[in-house]
């Protein structure tokens, strides 16, 4: 049963980290803090990703802004509750952390794989410029009857396989953890910058 999580939910990523560790939690008298990891592209960017780690991890490296890391864990998933309504929280949770020399090194510094359930009709849609999009909704489990809910982003062919697919069918995904900024509206004059975390795929297929 404990296993169910680490073989449905694997994400490998190679980072610098640029924010010290914050308190965040603690869960049965375990501490847990976070911090953000910035992830380079392939296309010369980067992607900015937040990061769940266990004061254990923490007693065996020094975590701190500007050292390179490699993480081993999962893509999770929390719900938020506060006084403006619900919100889904996503973070890179560390089951193996160490420190390396360089992100160069690594081809594909970003790798997650899901297996999962699709808890949400498909959104198919093509932008101003024919680019084929679709927005998915999976439903992964872990162990203790929980389950994470990621949002992954597909395109070209694999947006139109996903066009095709129902809820509830059981796909995997092959892909990177991105960033993305946006602005909300607040009121007719006021927008606040956000930033939303996703997979983005570049596999898809039924399991």
């Amino acid at each position: 049963m404990n296993n169910i999580g680490s073989e449905n939910n694997k994400i490998t990523i190679a980072g610098t980290v640029i924010t010290n560790p914050e308190f965040s939690h603690e869960v049965y008298g375990e501490q847990f803090f976070t911090f953000k990891l910035e992830v380079p592209r392939l296309s010369e960017t980067t992607d900015i990703i937040p990061v769940t780690i266990s004061e254990k991890f923490l007693a065996l490296i020094t975590v701190k802004e500007g050292i390179k890391v490699l993480i081993g864990g999962q893509f999770r998933s929390y719900n938020n509750f506060s006084s403006s309504g619900n919100r889904l929280l996503l973070t890179v949770f560390v089951r193996s952390i160490e420190e390396i020399d360089n992100t160069d090194d690594y081809a594909s510094p970003n790798n997650v794989f899901l297996n999962g359930y699709i808890c949400k009709p498909p959104v198919y849609r093509t932008t101003p410029f024919g680019r084929e999009i679709a927005d998915i909704l999976l439903a992964v489990n872990r162990a203790y009857n929980k389950s994470d809910y990621i949002p992954c982003i597909a395109w070209g062919r694999n947006a139109k396989y996903a066009d095709s697919l129902s809820v509830g069918d059981n796909i995997m995904i092959h892909g990177r953890v991105q960033s993305r900024n946006y602005q909300k509206k607040i009121s007719e004059d006021e927008f606040e910058n956000k930033t939303a975390y996703e997979v983005s795929v570049s596999k898809l297929e039924m399991a």
